[in-house]
């Protein structure tokens, strides 16, 4: 890396993740305390994406990036252009967050020997054959990227450092470091109470999450149930909004639906425990597809809008974090953003946030720390290198609760009620 410019390409920059970033970038720039400004004080941030927005976009955003942020509008899929626009530009360090075949990117990054950091797997095989792998999306991404994970060895990149996958990873690791007794279950949990401050802004109908709506609808209708038992995937026969599974995080209490994600499988993989994401978002959203069950398909046709904070006032709040089940308690660890105060200093809603200060971690132990060549998951990373991706962190998320319950709901079939029972 040069050290007297760093050079960023920022994949998908018109998206809210990227908003989120670049905004958090943006207080880097001026605050001399932040452990990455001396390299953005002096850097490049090239925004790459196939509708890119005008630089005014940008600069009103981010007026201390201003003079640093190139723009370019073109289609990742044409992987020649794209590795001809690193070499050109010296890129340092890849950001993806769009929707680009992650091996395909990581193979560009990996013949130039350019770090990379995405918050999430895409696989365009999957994207593009739907029907065949419906039901199973992510566990056939994750196949798909295992296959070539390995063979990487000329870039140095971690992959899914968001909110989750990404930080909930080093919240298990924080939580199984500091108790010797091995956990039965590992639960991620979210619950998204994020909404507009006036209700009435919102249409019937139309289906409002915090992130990419096509992206939750993956998980919540077009896949089952997926928990990890014995470092082995397995699947529930039913449709995710037709389960509940009860979380008691000391006096919060919700009850979520059980999701596929990366972390899930990643933390299943190291460590034998039962793993499972439950998953609770906004009320209007969670009415609509239960009202759909029998036609789920449906929902696929109906308007998807995300909560965005420009365009109306956010309430609420997104609580992330992780549960520990024990035979007989549970302990807990998690992490309160609420949108009032995010939008107030960033300009976006409290989920992106969260995810983006996952993101800027990983980015800054690859810019700052000494890690062996190699693509590392969060967890592989935290076990198997030395970094600061913690203290890195809780610069933009510094607060955590933790706790413990002194009793337990049990394992995810204990704890998990019907919504519809069958009709005969």
């Amino acid at each position: 890396m040069n050290n007297t410019s760093t050079v960023i390409t920022l994949l998908g920059s018109s998206g809210g993740v990227a908003k989120s970033i670049l905004s958090i970038l943006n207080k880097s720039a001026v605050d001399k305390k932040d452990p990455l400004h001396p390299l953005i004080q002096n850097s490049t941030l090239h925004l790459i994406d196939n509708k890119q927005k005008d630089i005014s976009y940008y600069q009103n955003l981010f007026p201390n990036l201003s003079t640093k942020c190139v723009i370019h509008q073109f289609d990742l899929q044409d992987t020649d252009h794209f590795t001809q626009h690193l070499s050109r530009t010296q890129t340092s360090i890849v950001i993806d967050v769009s929707w680009a075949d992650t091996v395909a990117m990581l193979a560009c990054c990996n013949q130039l020997g350019v770090k990379y950091v995405n918050s999430a797997l895409e696989c365009a095989m999957v994207d593009e054959n739907e029907e065949l792998y419906e039901g199973f999306p992510l566990i056939e991404r994750i196949r798909y990227f295992e296959a070539y994970k390995n063979q990487f060895l000329n870039t140095t990149a971690i992959i899914g450092s968001g909110m989750n996958p990404g930080v909930v990873q080093w919240m298990a690791i924080e939580l199984l470091t500091k108790s010797s007794e091995p956990p039965l279950g590992c639960y991620i949990v979210e619950h998204d109470t994020s909404f507009y401050k006036n209700p009435q802004y919102a249409k019937p109908g139309v289906i409002y999450t915090t992130w990419a709506p096509e992206c939750f609808l993956d998980e919540a209708i077009l896949s089952y149930p997926m928990f990890m038992q014995h470092h082995t995937p397995l699947f529930l026969y039913e449709q995710v909004y037709n389960l509940e599974f009860q979380v008691t995080l000391g006096d919060k209490q919700f009850d979520g639906c059980l999701m596929p994600h990366e972390e899930v499988y990643t933390l299943g993989q190291l460590y034998n425990m039962e793993s499972g994401f439950l998953y609770k978002v906004n009320d209007h959203t969670t009415e609509l597809i239960r009202s759909k069950l029998d036609h789920v398909q449906q929902l696929w046709d109906h308007e998807m809008k995300v909560l965005d904070p420009l365009e109306a006032p956010l309430e609420g709040e997104d609580l992330v974090g992780v549960l520990l089940v024990y035979p007989d308690r549970e302990r807990y660890m998690y992490n309160v953003t609420d949108n009032h105060s995010i939008y107030s200093k960033y300009k976006t809603n409290a989920t992106y946030f969260q995810v983006a200060c996952g993101i800027y971690s990983a980015l800054t132990v690859l810019l700052l720390d000494s890690i062996p060549k190699g693509v590392y998951y969060v967890d592989e990373l935290l076990l198997k290198t030395n970094n600061q991706y913690g203290q890195y962190l809780q610069y933009y998320m510094p607060t955590f609760i933790t706790g413990e319950n002194n009793q337990t709901d049990g394992l995810l079939l204990q704890r998990m009620k019907k919504i519809n029972k069958p009709q005969p």
